[in-house]
Formats: C-alpha cells, structure tokens, sequence
C-alpha cells in the first residue's frame, strides 16, 4: 500500500469524517474526469451523471463499511451483537442496479444505428471506480481512472483509424423514389463492391424522402470517401451518410 494513503484505508470512528471527505471527493473528481469526454461529445450521460454515479457508488460502500464499524464498536457493546455484515453487499446491488441506468443511454436510431453503448459502459466502470474509491481501495480506483479515461480519449482515435479503413461499411442513403435503389445497387456492382444487404426506410409521412441502409463490402485499397462521393453523383441521390 501506498504510505500517505494508509491512514484513509480502513474506517474508525477517529477518522470517520475525513476519510469520508476524502473518499468522496476523490470520486467526485475521478468521476468528473471520465464524464468531461462524454459531455464533450454532447452523450446523454455526461459530466454530471459521471460525478453522481461515481460518488453514489462510492457512498453505497462507504454505508457497508459503517455499518460494519458500527457493530464492531457500538452495537456490539450496546445489543450484544456479533459482526455479521456483509461489506459487499450494498456494492454488489450497485453493480446490478446501475444497469438500469446504462440502458438507458443505450438507442437505436431510425437508421438501426445503435448509440450509447460506450458511454453505457463508461458509466458501469464510473460505478465501479466508486466502489473501489468507497472501500478504501484508492490505488485500484486511480489506475482505473487512468485506465478508463484512456480507453475512452486517447483510444477513441485508434478506434475511428481502425474504422475509416475497415472494408465493411454501412451507408444510408437517401433518394427521391425507391425505384431509384436498383441504379444505387447497379453503381456500387461497377465499382466490385459487394452488397451484403439493402434495408429500404419507407416514410408515412410524404415530405420526407425514402432512404436504405446498404451494406457493402470493399475492394482492397478504396477509400470510404471514394464510395461516398461515387454516390453521391448519381441521380435522384440527395445525401449519403456513413453509419
């Protein structure tokens, strides 16, 4: 263990209160630091809603903890009771119920484009790096932090790298008629591109125009933008957006 942080490890009633402020002020601001990227790229659960989830988990195990002391030194001499808490216990409901939460952040667009899981996710580890900061298990929930907000900033990059030159790719189209999917279909077959599926968005309602979401694979060494532009010069074509 780290020397400075021995004396915040365990919970007593001398220093209860500190290691309280500090427990919470650390997730506090470990939970501000992995929700500043979500809240950067305008996500449901952003700066806030890290900070809360990160400093709720932690109170959820501070509670066990107190609870625990509170048997060994006072209820014991009061009620004659043994230590049976489980300090586990409320962390383990935090864990199930912070689910319901990340579900929430979770859709899927008209498009059948599903967004959310990332921050869903980053929400789960927020809730995890608060338990571990409640326990008194500050060196884990650092590195976690540091772990975590790694994985969403700085590996965010290498994921759109790996993205952009990734050769199966689904594009949404939209057109003026749906007779207009066979030349779609004809364009992307005289440039060796391989059609896995067409799913055709029908609207009700008559001023919005009819779309499909294509999905294709690549010849070696084309550029997503190529594919983009070659579709956008044909006829009745009026946008084209990579999924």
């Amino acid at each position: 263990m780290i020397p400075f942080l021995a004396p915040f490890s365990k919970l007593t009633p001398d220093n209860l209160v500190w290691v309280t402020l500090i427990r919470l002020g650390l997730a506090l601001i470990c939970g501000a630091i992995i929700g500043l990227e979500r809240e950067h790229k305008r996500r449901p659960a952003g700066f806030r809603t890290h900070m809360l989830v990160c400093i709720g988990a932690a109170l959820a195990m501070l509670i066990s903890q107190y609870l625990s002391m509170m048997e060994g030194f006072y209820w014991a001499e009061l009620l004659g009771v043994t230590n049976r808490t489980d300090v586990a216990r409320l962390g383990a409901q935090v864990i199930n119920g912070i689910g319901f939460l990340g579900a929430g952040t979770i859709i899927v667009t008209g498009r059948q484009e599903v967004k959310g899981l990332t921050t869903a996710a980053g929400l789960w580890a927020s809730a995890c790096m608060g338990l571990a900061i409640g326990a008194g298990f500050i060196e884990g929930a650092l590195i976690g932090c540091v772990m975590i907000g790694l994985t969403i900033i700085a590996f965010g990059r290498v994921e759109r790298l790996i993205t952009s030159r990734a050769r199966n790719v689904h594009v949404y189209v939209e057109f003026d008629h749906v007779d207009d999917v066979g030349r779609i279909i004809a364009a992307l077959k005289e440039k060796e591109i391989r059609i896995f599926d067409v799913e055709i968005h029908k609207t009700k309602n008559q001023q919005a125009l009819p779309g499909a979401v294509f999905s294709i694979r690549l010849p070696r060494m084309m550029l997503h933008t190529e594919v983009m532009a070659q579709l956008a010069t044909i006829k009745n074509v009026r946008s084209v957006e990579e999924l």
